[in-house]
């Protein structure tokens, strides 16, 4: 077994639900204090993250990503037991194997080969690690950049390890991500009888107009690097549950998936305009989780797209797809961000898995990102 198939081996074994590090980073913090990282623990509320930094020159390369992961569901329903990770007909079975403990254990093998062989190297690398990324992700990456900002310490390039290939490992790079915004919406209405209308006042009938206009409207029409905006309900309800009752109000949560052409302020205006018209009484609650963010070029992607044409022998397409990552946290403090890892057809599902020889894989296109970036040109 490879050094990165027994690191992403240890890692899974580690039942890390979220917020649950259950010892990963103290693993990941172990093997970097080998190759003379500084380690930094860094615990707010109840999420555990890592921030590790090797050099203390510019520019500053980090590697970024999460211990923590979703629960397995019925442990049962898997073919091998979820936490127990699994070598089977060339594949690693477990919760994590993708999303994204194959991610980090390829991180570290590359830089323990990297350092071996160029210990001198310009620059700076550091690790970001958290708990708190499947979870709320507010005590996570978001607490420790605002940690490093404090004291100035600034990262030029960071690559987040997500599940970013599609079909094939390297075959898509995710330079940016749509920004979200969700809304939680109570519509006040008048309980009564079915068979007296008159005396009550439907929610649902009054708010019907206006979902079929948030529903139809079209907010833009995307640009170069983003798809349009698009709204989706992700919950709707009203009623008691008896037939024969006019429901006193209804609750719905939605969605907006959005690209650079907007921003959430012109996003909560334009809904607010739809339900004031309507002229009935409401409460509604905002939660953003992200802005847009984009890495439209420079040396991080540069590097990249040489790394993976070099080692799987085809250049990967750019995508700003799927849904947020904490690249959100990192990309506004200037930094060059991008999204590259293994496979992400069985995240977050029963039987997740990752091609062992992906892993492998990956963590030459993670060395070879590094020799691209801090080594001088003539090294290469």
């Amino acid at each position: 077994m490879s050094p990165t198939l027994q690191l992403a081996t240890a890692l899974i074994a580690r039942a890390s639900v979220t917020p649950d590090d259950c010892g990963c980073q103290a693993l990941i913090a172990e093997r970097l204090r080998a190759l003379d990282f500084q380690i930094e623990p860094l615990r707010f509320e109840d999420v555990d993250n890592l921030w590790a930094r090797r050099g203390s020159a510019a520019p500053l390369f980090v590697f970024a990503g999460h211990t923590d992961v979703v629960p397995s569901g019925p442990a049962e329903a898997w073919l091998f037991p979820p936490f127990q990770p699994t070598l089977h007909q060339g594949f690693l079975y477990g919760r994590g194997a993708a999303d994204m403990k194959g991610s980090i254990a390829a991180m570290l093998t590359a830089c323990e080969r990297f350092i071996g062989q160029h210990p001198q190297h310009r620059g700076a690398i550091g690790f970001l690690l958290t708990s708190d990324e499947e979870g709320a992700a507010v005590n996570g990456t978001v607490k420790v950049i605002e940690h490093l900002q404090a004291r100035q310490e600034q990262i030029d390039w960071c690559l987040v390890g997500e599940p970013s290939s599609r079909l094939k490992l390297g075959d898509e790079i995710k330079n940016g991500r749509r920004g979200s915004l969700t809304g939680y919406l109570q519509v006040q209405g008048v309980q009564g009888h079915v068979a007296y209308p008159h005396l009550a006042d439907n929610p649902i009938h009054r708010f019907a107009t206006v979902l079929q206009a948030l529903c139809s409207t079209e907010w833009d029409q995307g640009n170069d690097f983003f798809p349009p905006t698009g709204f989706q309900v992700s919950n709707i309800h009203a009623g008691t549950g008896a037939t024969n009752v006019i429901p006193g109000s209804l609750a719905l949560v939605f969605n907006f998936r959005y690209s650079s052409v907007l921003n959430e302020t012109v996003l909560r205006e334009r809904v607010t305009a739809l339900l004031d018209k309507q002229g009935f009484d409401y409460n509604l609650e905002w939660v953003h989780s992200g802005a847009p963010f984009l890495t439209a070029g420079g040396a991080l992607l540069d590097a990249a797209n040489a790394a993976v044409q070099e080692i799987c022998g085809y250049a990967p397409i750019l995508s700003t797809s799927g849904g947020t990552s904490d690249g959100r946290f990192i990309a506004p403090t200037g930094a060059q961000v991008i999204e590259l890892g293994p496979l992400n057809a069985t995240i977050h599902k029963v039987n997740e898995c990752v091609n062992s020889a992906d892993l492998d894989q990956l963590s030459l296109i993670y060395e070879g990102i590094l020799q691209r970036l801090l080594l001088p040109a003539a090294v290469i």
